[in-house]
Formats: structure tokens, C-alpha cells, sequence
């Protein structure tokens, strides 16, 4: 794992110093989350090293009030072992072991702290942080944020949850949110909610800077962009975006981001003309 780390970080500083900025931004989904185990400080610098613009992490507060880097609410899927996080503290969730489920080389991944996470981003580098724990992990968030160089990198705060966002933008207002929506269908009249209407609603209402969006091409077009954007919703970003096409065509609908899962494959709109 140490050679493996070594090599990653040789490879992250040549990227540093040679590739240039891109139009969209490449976000890392929980990491370069499609080679290396999600959430993991091995996912985040194989994400740099792959060309990414940024990473994602989502974040829970545990039971001893510090901020951990997980998606789910239990640790059974990625260790083996159930342990509900917000009920554990830091030392208990250290205790397990979160790589070895996507591959023996990643044996000995310890779940990362937000600290961890945001030492590991390389200067200028998004650091997308999605809240889990919801409104209750803001007041520490802001915290954390203070006692650590911000201005060195760029933040972006998402949730699901507009009452998260909300407070973000109360207490944390000088970083910008995004509140985060997927779509449904409504099988009696084939709609798809919520519509450009009711999401450019939320983001107002909430202070939002914009909406993060899964990427459902039945839905997103020129049109509902257009209404985003007469409604007060003029940044968006999509989720999860694996296939190059997809990427493609979000980026002419002038998405600021696009989250994926490969961050090597995506990176190839960069040379794609309009």
C-alpha cells in the first residue's frame, strides 16, 4: 500500500504541473470510486492522478462529534461489519478495515476523516463535501472549516436535503451549495418531477447556489435549462455520468460539473468541441 501510495502521489504531481484547465469540472464520485475501494484516501489520489478537477466525499458525524467519510449509514457493505456510524465514535469506525471488499491491494484503507480528505487535495483542486448527517453536522462543518486553509483550494457543499442547505448557506455563507435532486416519473401521466420550476423554487428559497442533478437525459434538454435559468437557477451540475456521450452532451447544455465514477474517461470531453 506504501509503494502504491508513493507511486499515486509522483504521477499527481506531474499532472499538477502539466494539464490544463478545463471548461467543466471533473469531479471524482467518492473518488476514482470505479478502480479503488469509494471514500477512501486510496480513491481520492488515484482520482488526482487519473486528471480529475476534484472529488467527492460524503460525509456522516459520528456519535464523538467528528466528520467521517462514508456513504452509507452502516459500515456492512464496505467492511464486513455493521457498525450504524452516527452511533459509533472515530475509534470505533478506525477499528474496521474499508478497502479489502474491491480488492486485496487495497487491504488496510482506514475510513478518513474530513481533515484527511481535505489534506489530501491538491492546491487549486474542488473538494465537493456532500452532508449525510444533515442539518445537525453544519455547526461542526463550519468549525472544521475555519481552523483549515480554505483558500488554497475550492469547496462546494451538496445535500439532498434543502433544510441542510439552508443552513449551510446561514452559517457557512461565504461557500457556495448545491442542492441535490433526482427525478421521478409519474406513471398515471408520464411527468417527471420535480420539474425546472419546483427545483429553481427549492434553490431560491434555500440560498442555494445551484442544483446538482442526476444525469437523465429524458429530462435535461435546452428547454429545461432555459427554465432553470428563468426561474433563478443558473449553475447545475450532473451525477453520475460514466459513459463519454453523456458527458458530452451535458457539457454543450453548459453543466458546471459532471460527476462520475471515471474521471480518466470523462476527462476526454476537455478536447471535445462545442
Amino acid at each position: 500500500m506504501y509503494i502504491m501510495r508513493v507511486w499515486i502521489s509522483l504521477i499527481l504531481l506531474l499532472f499538477v504541473c502539466v494539464v490544463p484547465s478545463s471548461g467543466q469540472v471533473i469531479v471524482a464520485h467518492r473518488g476514482a470510486s470505479f478502480d479503488a475501494p469509494e471514500n477512501t484516501l486510496a480513491a481520492f489520489d488515484l482520482a488526482w492522478a487519473k486528471g480529475s478537477d476534484g472529488v467527492e466525499g460524503d460525509f456522516y458525524l459520528t456519535r464523538d462529534e467528528q466528520i467521517v467519510c462514508i456513504h452509507d449509514r452502516g459500515t456492512k457493505r464496505t467492511t464486513g461489519f455493521e457498525k450504524s456510524v452516527e452511533d459509533s465514535t472515530l475509534a470505533e469506525l478506525r477499528q474496521l478495515e474499508y478497502g479489502s471488499w474491491k480488492g486485496e491491494k487495497w487491504k488496510g484503507e482506514k475510513i478518513p476523516t474530513l481533515k484527511d480528505v481535505f489534506k489530501s487535495v491538491p492546491k487549486g483542486g474542488l473538494f465537493v463535501i456532500e452532508l449525510k448527517s444533515k442539518a445537525k453536522i453544519v455547526p461542526f462543518l463550519a468549525s472544521q472549516l475555519k481552523r483549515l486553509e480554505t483558500g488554497k483550494i475550492r469547496l462546494l457543499i451538496i445535500s439532498f436535503d434543502k433544510t441542510t442547505v439552508a443552513a449551510c448557506h446561514a452559517q457557512i455563507p461565504e461557500v457556495r451549495t448545491h442542492w441535490l435532486t433526482s427525478f421521478k416519473k409519474d406513471k398515471e401521466n408520464g411527468a417527471y418531477h420535480p420539474s425546472a420550476e419546483e427545483i429553481a423554487k427549492v434553490v431560491n428559497e434555500s440560498g442555494a447556489a445551484g442544483v446538482g442533478m442526476n444525469g437523465n437525459r429524458q429530462v435535461i434538454d435546452e428547454t429545461f435549462i432555459k427554465q432553470l435559468n428563468e426561474g433563478g437557477c443558473s449553475e447545475f451540475h450532473v451525477w453520475t455520468v460514466d459513459q463519454l456521450k453523456d458527458a458530452e452532451y451535458f457539457k454543450n447544455l453548459g453543466a458546471f460539473g459532471i460527476t462520475t465514477n471515471k474521471p480518466a474517461l470523462i476527462g476526454k470531453i476537455r478536447s471535445k468541441v462545442k
